[in-house]
């Protein structure tokens, strides 16, 4: 089963990435992913062996972002495949039948070829605006999700990715997403992941919404 809640690292250095990591896991994150771009393959390597240490030691489940031959190597639990990086198919060869592989996609037609591909669960967006990705997609919102979703009917695993701040996760799961994948508003707040979880699982605000609802009658 693939977590619902995945955290993305940031950092402006592989320690800070460790870093945030670490509190991530300490904040109960389930699924944290290691993304570090335009970095030698050797650091990666290293920050990720890392990486791969303090997961394990709070049980959370860690992906690789694009680098495929060091998730095999620090027996991550996946890696997460961009528009631009290697064909699914090609990195499956050389990992373990257990480690899932994740892809992007902003389109049903990306959906489509990556389901084809035989991806463990699908990461897409982005939802807004965000800095952390170049030559950014086209802008999906609430309605790009459901028209996509309504098209794919998929057991897959859609988790949508992009800017996500915790006032859209009630919309966004009325979609009929399965997760969402969250980093620059819970590296600003570790201790938000709590409150993403219990809103991705039907939490307060449905409760409240509830409440509301037996007023009016």
């Amino acid at each position: 089963m693939i977590p619902k809640l995945h955290y993305i690292s940031q950092g402006e250095t592989p320690e800070e990435h460790l870093e945030h990591i670490q509190k991530a896991c300490t904040a109960g994150a389930e699924l944290v992913q290691l993304r570090l771009k335009k970095l030698p393959g050797k650091v990666v390597w290293e920050t990720a062996k890392k990486a791969r240490e303090i997961t394990e030691k709070y049980q959370t489940r860690l992906i690789i972002n694009d680098f495929y031959k060091i998730a095999a190597s620090v027996k991550a639990d996946g890696v997460h495949l961009g528009k631009t990086d290697t064909c699914p198919t090609v990195a499956r060869k050389e990992l373990a039948s257990w480690q899932i592989i994740g892809g992007t996609a902003n389109t049903l037609e990306d959906c489509e070829a990556l389901l084809d591909k035989k991806v463990d669960y699908i990461g897409l967006g982005p939802f807004r605006f965000t800095k952390t990705k170049e030559n950014l997609s086209p802008i999906l919102g609430i309605n790009g999700y459901l028209a996509i979703l309504e098209e794919l009917k998929s057991q897959v695993p859609i988790i949508a990715i992009g800017g996500i701040v915790l006032d859209d996760v009630t919309e966004l799961m009325k979609t009929g997403v399965h997760g969402i994948a969250v980093s620059g508003e819970i590296t600003r707040n570790f201790n938000s992941i709590s409150e993403f979880k219990k809103l991705i699982n039907g939490g307060p605000l449905d409760e409240q919404r509830w409440i509301s609802d037996e007023k009016i009658k």
